[in-house]
């Protein structure tokens, strides 16, 4: 359902779309190091309106070749979330998900399955406990990127801040360097804060613990 304004999302990163407004934070893997999992909790923000609104948390692999991504979209009137890759090579259909709702919580998590054949996307919705599962074949990709990203068309950021808190992030290898307060901002276009990071390192994994990332409003 969401492939054409997805794809939009992709070409954003690779060259120009138009009529979009992009706010997010970017952490890189070390050379040689891929993330392997990344999950946390969303505090849902009021939708002032329908629009195109898509806000989201999500890895991209080195290629650059999508985005994998578990998305927020406005365009209904109501919130609805789910999980999908944007947006070919491959192709494939865009995941389940719920409606959700002002100040609820959603827990998402994307975990590259342990025989590594496919990475798995869970969602819940905190306030009843709905929950839904999607398996994706994306084993192919390397993922070096996690975003915490804002992507709006023909709207504005007039939703209030987007919180994000219990965050964990795994990658491949021994170290831990990337996991800091400082990721990229992308055109320095946001006023955020993170808080309560920690790093740990075992056996060939690195763990990034982050108690709270906000993306407070535009710089």
């Amino acid at each position: 359902m969401l492939s054409v304004a997805l794809l939009a999302s992709f070409l954003a990163f690779v060259g120009h779309a138009s009529a979009v407004s992009w706010y997010f934070l970017r952490y890189y893997s070390v050379s040689g190091q891929n993330f392997t999992s990344f999950s946390g909790q969303m505090t849902i923000p009021p939708l002032p309106q329908a629009g195109t609104y898509y806000l989201w948390p999500g890895l991209q692999p080195t290629d650059n070749s999508g985005v994998y991504q578990n998305v927020l979209d406005g365009r209904s009137g109501t919130w609805w979330i789910g999980s999908g890759w944007c947006c070919s090579n491959p192709s494939l259909p865009w995941g389940s998900g719920f409606n959700t709702y002002a100040n609820e919580k959603v827990t998402f998590e994307n975990t590259l399955d342990s025989d590594g054949s496919a990475w798995t996307s869970t969602l819940v919705r905190q306030s009843t406990g709905e929950t839904v599962t999607d398996s994706f074949p994306l084993a192919s990709k390397s993922f070096n990127q996690v975003l915490f990203a804002i992507e709006l068309y023909d709207v504005t950021w007039d939703f209030g801040q987007l919180a994000f808190s219990n965050v964990v992030i795994t990658s491949t290898g021994t170290d831990s360097s990337w996991c800091d307060t400082t990721p990229e901002n992308y055109n320095s276009a946001t006023t955020y804060s993170i808080t309560g990071l920690s790093a740990s390192v075992s056996g060939n994994t690195v763990t990034c613990n982050i108690d709270s990332v906000i993306l407070e409003k535009p710089a």
